[in-house]
């Protein structure tokens, strides 16, 4: 079951670390974009949310304080799609529908990450090819 749940790691971080190369490689564009949707301080905001992206996958993907990426994953999960993703905000069906999936994803991963923050925390050293136990 231990390499089950790490290719399951493996499978889950990898869209938080080639997002927050994103955040990165392309943080001009990102601020852009984040300013249309009316964040404040968007360029920090950006970067802020690579870091969380990083921290969060590399440590849930690496095993050190997995508990504690997952709980990074989920503080940038909720909030970038209560505001980047707003779609009752948009009058266009089109738009609305596509933000409506990016918010609805959004929270699935945010659902998933808290599992897998209760996994962590509950199982402790018992899940395997860990670095470090749990945090919390």
């Amino acid at each position: 079951m231990d390499v089950l749940i790490l290719i399951g790691r493996i499978l889950f971080v990898a869209l938080f670390l080639a997002s927050a190369w994103s955040h990165f490689s392309q943080a001009k564009t990102m601020t852009g974009y984040a300013q249309s949707r009316g964040v404040p301080v968007p360029g920090p905001a950006v970067l802020g949310g690579g870091v969380l992206l990083a921290l969060g996958g590399l440590s849930v993907l690496l095993g050190i304080w997995p508990d504690l990426g997952a709980l990074l994953l989920v503080i940038f999960l909720v909030p970038t799609a209560v505001v980047m993703h707003g779609f009752w905000r948009e009058s266009d069906p089109q738009a609305r529908q596509n933000e409506m999936i990016q918010f609805m994803k959004d929270l699935g991963l945010a659902g998933a990450a808290l599992m897998l923050l209760g996994l962590f925390a509950t199982a402790g050293d018992e899940v395997g090819l860990t670095i470090t136990g749990p945090l919390f």
